[in-house]
């Protein structure tokens, strides 16, 4: 099925700098620690600043004030006991409450979101070792590039064209399966069961929720990205939407799956 060349104009941007966020990526994940942590923080509070001026724009001291105490307070909390670290999450939501006229249920909810997706991102790192968070992190990126290569090339019926006009159930369904592939991969080499097939297509399935969220978020507000940070995929809250309802997903399941202590 041949597509016209404007289908793939992206390309060139958006692979160059998904190499760039990998080799980042790939490094804090592997030094972990208080590396990890501070990248974990740092991209919270852009997402935060990203998300603020999406409902305030223009009022750039409120953008920064918020995704520095975002950021602060992601950092702070992993090294804080878990009822000390709760509040902690929770008080930069209500902190911009004051400074928003409208859109406060949005900000609120999806500051908490960002807040607790880092946080559960931090726990799986220093908890479960290098491994889990690379399974992690590799079912997002799979489910992502082969959804966008598999949407783009087969095209077909719209997932919800009203909230996401581009992503199609082919891309959709796609993803599934790539993840699917991940979960078979690490229950192979790491001896956990195929049972992590059917997680890691939760996974992607939760980490498509996130998109779709951020989808409906950016429509409701009349944007095309959450900001231009990142040549080719927009802002950060566009590229890691997946990451944030992965991380949550993983984070509430987690309570109830016996993963083993560490990969590594």
């Amino acid at each position: 099925m041949s597509k016209s060349p404007e289908q793939w104009s992206d390309l060139t941007a958006r692979m160059g700098s998904a190499a760039a966020m990998v080799a980042i990526g790939l490094v804090g994940i592997w030094m972990g620690g208080h590396v990890f942590h501070a990248l974990v923080a740092l991209i919270c509070g852009l997402m935060v600043w990203e998300l603020v001026g999406m409902l305030r724009p223009g009022v750039r001291h409120v953008q920064l004030q918020l995704g520095v105490i975002t950021g602060v307070a992601v950092f702070v909390a992993i090294y804080l006991p878990v009822g000390f670290a709760l509040p902690l999450l929770l008080a930069p939501a209500f902190i911009g409450f004051g400074y928003l006229s409208e859109n406060r249920a949005i900000y609120i909810a999806y500051t908490f979101l960002i807040l607790l997706a880092g946080y559960g991102m931090m726990q799986v790192r220093d908890d479960m070792g290098f491994g889990w968070l690379l399974w992690l992190v590799m079912v997002v990126v799979v489910t992502d590039v082969v959804g966008y290569f598999a949407g783009r090339a087969f095209g077909g019926p719209k997932f919800w064209p009203k909230v996401s006009p581009k992503k199609t159930w082919s891309g959709t369904a796609t993803g599934w399966v790539g993840a699917a592939v991940v979960g078979l991969f690490f229950s192979i080499n790491t001896g956990v069961g195929l049972e992590l097939i059917g997680i890691s297509i939760a996974i992607s399935m939760a980490s498509q929720m996130g998109d779709i969220a951020e989808s409906g978020l950016k429509r409701t507000i009349g944007v095309k990205d959450s900001s231009n940070l990142i040549p080719g995929h927009g802002g950060l809250l566009d590229r890691f939407d997946g990451m944030l309802g992965a991380s949550l997903f993983l984070l509430i399941i987690g309570q109830f799956i016996g993963f083993p202590p560490s990969l590594g």
